[in-house]
């Protein structure tokens, strides 16, 4: 992170993420293929942490799916303050393209267990086009927000984000 608060991502190469962080080459390849593979680490971590730690009063399935989005409309929001505005457009897109990956994946699992929970089957929507769904919904808005220069609170783009996806969730999940 603290390079990406120097310049754009994708003018990071690998030596300078090795330099920074006192590792061998070697080390690096051993555990990471290139940048972006670290990059989706890095995210994996964070949604791990999040989920671990979030648990919704709720017990409804769709606040458990969308759990993750403040926290990480929070982190976002942090990280802009704290000047990485560098990441530029080129950047922007990949880091945005391994979130929603990321995050389809680790909803797939909630959104399976949501609709195992169900006594409907026949014409069950597939769990992992209602996982993409929500992720490509929450980058959708992430991009939005950063595009309009961030002016909203992270608490209020969360809440465009929950009003875009939670309606769509209740109907398939109740």
């Amino acid at each position: 992170m603290s390079l990406v608060r120097e310049k754009p991502y994708d003018e990071i190469v690998v030596k300078e993420i090795l330099n920074r962080a006192n590792v061998g080459r070697s080390t690096f390849y051993t555990h990471f293929k290139d940048k972006d593979e670290l990059l989706a680490s890095g995210m994996h971590d964070l949604l791990r942490t999040i989920q671990a730690a979030e648990v919704p009063a709720s017990g409804k399935w769709q606040e458990k799916i969308v759990r993750f989005s403040l926290p990480v409309f929070e982190h976002i929001h942090w990280h802009r303050e704290a000047g990485a505005a560098g990441m530029g457009p080129r950047g922007r897109a990949i880091l945005h393209g391994h979130l929603q990956k990321v995050l389809a994946g680790r909803i797939a699992d909630d959104v399976r267990k949501a609709l195992q929970s169900r006594r409907k089957t026949v014409g069950q929507t597939p769990p992992e086009l209602l996982a993409r769904y929500v992720a490509s919904t929450f980058v959708l808005v992430l991009d939005w927000w950063v595009e309009s220069n961030g002016a909203l609170r992270p608490k209020d783009v969360d809440g465009l984000f929950r009003a875009l996806t939670l309606p769509t969730l209740s109907a398939i999940l109740e």
